[in-house]
């Protein structure tokens, strides 16, 4: 069905291990803007390089798509799209409206780029009305120029710091991989760094290496300091946490609404 509408997922396009258990259970997580990124993060699986044109029916396509499946949460992501003046903000406009339009029980939670610190498109998107707004700051500070070297640190945190600025009520969320190089107290600090930006929900993962092509993974940590993050994480105040080595974005995250 996804190929017959030709959409995509990031699911399939990140090599998600958690896929079966997702799409089983009523969650998918979209792909919109095509499936070509305008940047080139060196842990990330999805394809990158000039961007084609925009789908205008993409956002329809999408709505459509989570009623067929019978979705009750869904996830809109994208992939950057730096070429666009609003970073494709009116694509995930629509997209909400038009999931929302057909399905008003539907959940939805949009997981944004940074729009390159513009606050108009962060603004335009929550006004369309999605449950939760994600934006991951992905990996700790000290290691974000090698890793995320068109991204910036600082700018993913003033983007969540703005999400409640623009409306207290919203729910935030961000999330991070580990085993790239970081310390312990690298990652304390993150989520220091992003609860203190009043975000709600966190998710913290095991970095997978999707290709020797990608950057290699430094550290497996165990499921007892998966837990041990999560527990330093509640205390810190985060509404919902979820910690573990196959942990995404987006695993089990309706569970934030229990």
């Amino acid at each position: 069905m996804l190929r017959h509408a030709k959409l995509h997922t990031i699911c399939e396009e990140a090599k998600c291990p958690n896929i079966a258990e997702c799409f089983s259970s009523g969650t998918a997580v979209f792909l919109i803007l095509g499936d070509t990124c305008s940047r080139n993060c060196r842990y990330c699986n999805v394809k990158h390089g000039t961007p084609l044109k925009l789908s205008l029916d993409e956002p329809v396509e999408v709505a459509e798509s989570v009623i067929k499946l019978g979705l009750k949460y869904v996830v809109i992501t994208s992939v950057t799209r730096d070429d666009l003046f609003d970073g494709g903000a009116s694509v995930f406009v629509e997209t909400v409206r038009e999931i929302k339009k057909l399905n008003k029980g539907c959940k939805v939670e949009v997981l944004i780029p940074d729009f390159q610190g513009k606050v108009e498109p962060l603004n335009v998107v929550i006004l369309s009305g999605p449950d939760v707004v994600n934006h991951n700051i992905e990996v700790v500070e000290k290691l974000f120029k090698n890793i995320r070297p068109e991204g910036d640190y600082f700018r993913s945190l003033e983007l969540l710091e703005n999400i409640k600025k623009i409306d207290p009520s919203m729910r935030s969320k961000s999330g991070f991989m580990v085993g790239l190089g970081e310390k312990k107290d690298d990652i304390f600090r993150t989520m220091d760094d992003l609860r203190s930006r009043d975000v709600d929900f966190l998710t913290i993962g095991q970095y997978l290496q999707p290709s020797r092509n990608h950057v290699e993974i430094v550290k497996y940590y165990t499921p007892d300091e998966f837990n041990e993050f999560k527990r330093v994480a509640l205390d810190m105040g985060f509404k919902h946490v979820e910690s573990g080595p196959l942990v995404r974005s987006s695993y089990h995250a309706s569970e934030a609404f229990c």
